[in-house]
């Protein structure tokens, strides 16, 4: 088991659905706002948050274009994202456990097949999914709306790590 890697798709889990977690309450008017700097509605970028997941799979398989998610995509609605994103996350933890040694996926793309390591897709989409959460925490901070704490320290309660102990 790739312990080191499989934690930090934990921590990818734990941010995505900490950040769906705390957007769920939010009004419409917010989920629609686009604050100068951002690119995309609220709502867009949750959306591509969670489609980027379900992606990166398909694309660990070869496979790309069967209906994930875009910025396009008409609202799920967060009952939707918040079961999709815990799927595709759990399906990332799986992939990155037993990833021990690399291997190679052809992916076909404008009538060409280009190859990729396997580990490529994990770190775009460790990166991807890092950049759009902080990317919907400043658009809400832009709103004048409070944003949870994703900070790894924040994980590590939530983990149940750092706890003290007796020497």
């Amino acid at each position: 088991m790739n312990q080191p890697l499989t934690e930090i798709f934990k921590y990818n889990r734990w941010a995505n659905l900490t950040l769906l977690e705390a957007c769920s309450g939010l009004s419409d008017e917010v989920l629609a706002s686009r604050p100068p700097g951002i690119s995309g509605a609220v709502r867009e970028l949750l959306t591509h948050l969670v489609g980027s997941q379900q992606t990166f799979l398909l694309r660990m398989l070869g496979r790309q274009h069967e209906g994930e998610w875009t910025r396009e995509s008409a609202w799920p609605g967060f009952d939707a994202l918040i079961d999709v994103a815990a799927r595709t996350s759990d399906e990332l933890i799986a992939i990155a456990s037993v990833l021990d040694d690399d291997t190679e996926v052809d992916l076909p793309y404008a009538g060409k097949v280009f190859r990729f390591p396997k580990s490529f897709f994990l770190v775009h989409a460790s990166s991807h999914g890092a950049e759009l959460r902080a990317e919907i925490k400043i658009a809400l901070a832009q709103l004048g709306r409070q944003t949870p704490d994703l900070d790894g320290w924040q994980y590590s309660v939530a983990a149940g790590y750092g706890q003290e102990v007796d020497l």
